[in-house]
């Protein structure tokens, strides 16, 4: 599948004005006497970068859901290509098929040896239908679970990627048992022993982010999204329709935002991103990924198998559990 990053061709409603700065920067750039215009370069650079952090640093829910959602943000073989080395993918689930919407692969990020597994959404169109825009059937969840114990096996740690709208709803899904499937990598990872985090790189949709979600330390990109339905299905449930109003009104009521979940203890830590998202710097983003997936790892190191177990199945047992009439998340 192809990787690719950020084009700059396209570009959110909201950031049409910080596209306009960077249009006259390039045609300043390009001009033969671009020298002589070197302070109204660094004029319109300076510009630039203040309109973006005051645009990114004022974002809604709703407009952190449409950021995760931009077309040139990385995806796991982004991140493959970028923070992984001896890549090594895994195929099929060894009872039905092989899911091109999860990725699985044994690989090495800085001087860990890990599986790797993780949503994947595609690039081009032939990509997104074959990945159905990163909603996996249960071959993908199975699939993840089988290369899940196949890493317990070997004693190497697990990390996830997490970037769906949700599991795949389609009919044959549901023949072959997606609720099933989901359900059974909830109760196995919690029962694996084995180091696992776990990030949220773009959507975090309801189960089907959850199937690959269960771990000893979960966090979220900044700009990143993580909620039991997405604003749409939420707007359709409630408002009996979805349009940028009740998309934003859902947005707002879920909670979905990385300092939200993080706030509510749903997570552990947000990993924040460049300036303008992202997409506008998948390399820097990369970094920052890496960093937090090799300090969390090396700290879990540090923990007996039955403690990881036993601290995992009590982190999420415990949220949204009662205490005193309130619900404490």
């Amino acid at each position: 599948m192809s990787r690719s990053g950020y084009s700059g061709s396209y570009a959110l409603d909201f950031e049409q004005p910080i596209l306009e700065l960077e249009r006259q920067i390039d045609s300043l750039r390009g001009q033969a006497n671009a020298e002589r215009l070197a302070l109204e370069l660094a004029t319109l650079e300076q510009a630039r970068d203040s309109l973006l952090t005051k645009t990114y640093d004022a974002l809604s829910p709703w407009q952190r859901v449409r950021v995760a959602r931009h077309p040139g943000r990385p995806q796991t073989l982004d991140y493959v290509d970028m923070i992984c080395r001896e890549w090594v993918e895994l195929h099929g689930d060894r009872h039905y098929g092989d899911d091109p919407a999860i990725v699985t692969g044994f690989t090495r990020i800085g001087t860990t040896k890990c599986l790797l597994v993780g949503h994947h959404k595609g690039r081009t169109t032939e990509e997104r239908l074959a990945c159905h825009f990163g909603c996996a059937h249960p071959e993908g969840y199975r699939k993840a679970l089988a290369k899940m114990k196949l890493a317990e096996k070997f004693h190497l740690p697990i990390v996830t990627l997490i970037d769906t709208p949700g599991a795949y709803p389609g009919v044959g899904s549901e023949q072959r048992g997606q609720a099933e499937a989901i359900a059974l990598n909830l109760r196995e990872m919690s029962r694996l022993r084995t180091p696992i985090v776990c990030v949220v790189i773009g959507e975090g949709g309801s189960g089907g982010a959850l199937g690959i979600g269960v771990g000893d330390r979960v966090a979220m990109l900044q700009h990143a999204w993580y909620s039991v339905i997405s604003p749409e299905g939420c707007a359709a449930i409630l408002w009996k329709q979805a349009n940028e109003q009740t998309n934003a009104l859902a947005a707002e009521a879920l909670s979905l935002t990385a300092e939200d979940n993080l706030r509510n203890g749903l997570i552990d830590a947000v990993i924040p991103e460049p300036h303008g998202g992202a997409h506008r710097d998948p390399k820097a983003t990369a970094e920052r990924l890496q960093s937090w997936i090799v300090d969390t790892l090396r700290e879990l190191s540090r923990i007996s198998p039955d403690t990881l177990v036993r601290l995992r199945y009590d982190k999420f047992r415990n949220i949204g559990s009662v205490a005193r009439g309130r619900v404490r998340v």
